[in-house]
């Protein structure tokens, strides 16, 4: 059994980082949403596809994903209810693409997918 025992506490250090987690408190929780929706792989390819081609339909998530509309749908609307994309209506046709403000949080995960996709293989 593992038991810390400490001798001298640095009640600066645990102050000074209890306000920092305190102040950063919204975007721990923001954090946290995104990556739970992230979580699941078919809404990270939704994502992925959404920041590399900018919109894409239903449709086109549905072929490129193998799945049905319906089943990209329902993950649509998570990612929308959320506030991680928008969509936009022409004519029949609905869009959807990231919220610019999302993508500097997104990028650094798309960026380690393309980091891990340019290595050679083991």
């Amino acid at each position: 059994m593992n038991v810390c025992i400490r001798v001298l506490a640095d009640i600066d250090q645990i102050n000074r980082c209890r306000d920092v987690v305190e102040n950063l408190g919204r975007e721990f929780s923001r954090v946290a949403t995104v990556l739970d929706l992230a979580g699941n792989e078919v809404r990270l390819k939704i994502l992925f596809l959404l920041e590399k081609e900018r919109e894409l339909c239903p449709c086109d998530l549905s072929d490129i994903l193998n799945m049905s509309v319906p089943a990209i749908s329902q993950h649509l609307r998570k990612l929308k209810d959320v506030g991680l994309i928008t969509a936009r209506k022409t004519g029949q046709t609905i869009f959807y693409s990231i919220v610019e403000e999302q993508l500097p949080m997104l990028r650094s995960l798309f960026d380690f997918l393309g980091e891990t996709a340019m290595q050679p293989a083991a």
